[in-house]
């Protein structure tokens, strides 16, 4: 997904280093299957595109098609969160929070030639040594992409959710299901070659708190 979410390799020193801060069992959970198994339900609408594309779309639409799977984007599996300022390369000894993907799942549904995705992932995040209790932004970037020899990105969104780590615990699991991602379903079998590609997006812009109005004096 160049352009979109661009691979970030971690930090060969910290890496190394911060290996074994990564349970086995984070690593050998990885796992793609339905939401609904995954997660449960939920009763939130996706957004549509265009109507006009969606008409377009509605003619050429296959009766029955994979669901795109899911993969975790190379380079960005991983979040370093450091305890020194934003900017800093997270150190063996400066980690404060490591978070990992650990089971991913999707579902699809067709509706007059638009094609509604609900992603479910799950993670970890787990306290290094610097780390401690606090609250953990996790940026995690979803992209929908046409694989070739130009690939193509077809959808994107960022999601965010903040993870309390109570005072005297390793590692806090959180999960997030987007279920606002959406693209016209493309003529043929194109896609055959569609993608669903999530991974952390720690360059991201931070969320910003909501300010109250404020009241005037009368």
């Amino acid at each position: 997904m160049e352009g979109l979410m661009h691979d970030r390799t971690v930090p060969r020193r910290a890496a190394n280093a911060l290996a074994g801060l990564v349970l086995a069992v984070v690593l050998s959970g990885c796992s793609s299957s339905s939401v609904g198994d995954l997660f449960g339900s939920s009763s939130s609408s996706p957004s549509a595109p265009a109507a006009d594309a969606a008409a377009a779309a509605a003619a050429a639409a296959p009766v029955d098609f994979d669901c795109p799977s899911v993969e975790i984007r190379s380079g960005a599996s991983t979040l370093l969160v450091a305890a020194t300022p934003k900017g800093h390369e997270a150190s063996a000894t400066d980690l404060r929070y490591q978070g990992a993907i650990v089971r991913t799942a999707r579902e699809c549904s067709l509706n007059a030639g638009i094609v509604s995705l609900r992603v479910g992932i799950e993670g970890r995040v787990i306290v290094g040594p610097a780390g401690g209790a606090g609250q953990v932004d996790v940026p995690l970037r979803v992209a929908v992409v046409e694989e070739g020899p130009d690939p193509k990105t077809v959808a994107t969104k960022l999601y965010r959710t903040t993870v309390a780590v109570p005072a005297e615990q390793g590692n806090v699991n959180f999960s997030i299901v987007a279920e606002d991602l959406a693209f016209p379903m493309p003529r043929g079998g194109a896609i055959d070659k569609y993608v669903i590609y999530v991974g952390f997006d720690p360059q991201a812009e931070p969320a910003r708190p909501q300010r109250r109005p404020t009241r005037r004096a009368r």
